[in-house]
């Protein structure tokens, strides 16, 4: 049986992207990832901004080149996914971020990212291999280069008229794919997100120092302690930190996502610091068992939420 033209092809793969509930769909060449985008990420690692975070440091040469994940790949294929509720925490709550109020988008992203490869695979015979922010690929670069938006001064990728309350994920597939045009858009002279930033991680040019972003350190730190100066501005956080996102421009017409997964669980809507403090890591792993709350570890809940005061920032 003869193949599908490279078009048709290409214009069944995005449609059945849309079906899977993905909000937005681009290809680009699995070429390694500009001179400039890396030096500006080798940079930014040896300034040490990449803090705790030092899974970040690995893998470079895979994080340099998506061919190196799958033999013979062609394309990089980028997909995002609404995560914007339309219920939020009520008052007297610990803050959570909108991405956690949910169902794990790890679990949520695989599932339908593996259901767009099966149809890849039995449509163009090609291999694929789909990754989420745990796969080392430069997600936000390659999402760029596929014209579905652009990295903004908060380092958020931002999709053009619907905003950056979107999860993205990957597949890297050994079909060839008409590249779309990257996307050449910027903040431009805004810069809401810096001013905003409760713990000035934000430098302006889009890089973020992680030893002082409040969300990667009430997630990503293990530490038993925290530096004084966390508890100074945190708040009521006690799960990441949106801020950022809260003030930008291109989120106020932002859409709730229709994907249920993502609607916030009840023990996000009644998430107090006397109920974390009274409970126990068993209670723990049964309330977040499938929720991205879960990687916080039962420490880290307790400890974050002792920190936080009354005030919603």
């Amino acid at each position: 049986m003869p193949y599908p033209s490279i078009d048709i092809t290409a214009s069944s793969i995005k449609s059945q992207a849309a079906r899977l509930g993905f909000d937005a769909c681009g290809f680009a060449a699995a070429v390694p990832v500009d001179a400039v985008a890396t030096a500006r990420y080798e940079r930014w690692l040896e300034q040490g901004h990449h803090g705790c975070m030092r899974w970040a440091a690995g893998h470079q040469d895979l994080r340099r080149d998506p061919s190196l994940l799958l033999p013979g790949a062609q394309t990089v294929i980028s997909l995002a996914l609404n995560y914007y509720p339309a219920r939020f925490q009520p008052p007297g709550t610990l803050r959570v971020a909108y991405y956690a109020y949910g169902r794990d988008y790890h679990e949520v992203l695989r599932e339908r990212l593996g259901e767009l490869s099966r149809f890849i695979e039995a449509t163009t015979h090609c291999a694929t291999r789909p990754c989420v922010d745990s796969a080392p690929i430069r997600e936000r670069y390659w999402a760029q280069q596929a014209g579905l938006g652009f990295i903004g001064r908060n380092n958020c990728f931002i999709i053009p008229g619907k905003g950056s309350f979107f999860f993205l994920g990957e597949i890297v597939t050994t079909a060839q794919l008409p590249p779309d045009e990257p996307c050449r858009l910027t903040c431009g002279d805004c810069g809401r997100c810096v001013e905003a930033c409760p713990a000035g991680a934000l430098s302006g040019d889009g890089a973020v120092d992680a030893t002082r972003c409040l969300s990667c350190l009430l997630i990503e730190n293990h530490d038993e302690v925290l530096p004084h100066w966390v508890g100074t501005v945190v708040g009521n956080r006690v799960v990441g930190c949106d801020e950022c996102q809260l003030c930008c421009p291109h989120n106020r017409g932002a859409v709730p996502t229709t994907i249920e997964d993502f609607a916030p669980t009840p023990a996000v809507m009644t998430l107090t610091r006397e109920r974390v403090q009274g409970m126990t890591s068993g209670e723990f792993k049964r309330t977040f068992a499938h929720s991205a709350i879960s990687r916080l570890r039962y420490k880290t809940l307790r400890r974050n939420a002792a920190l936080t005061s009354d005030e919603d920032p």
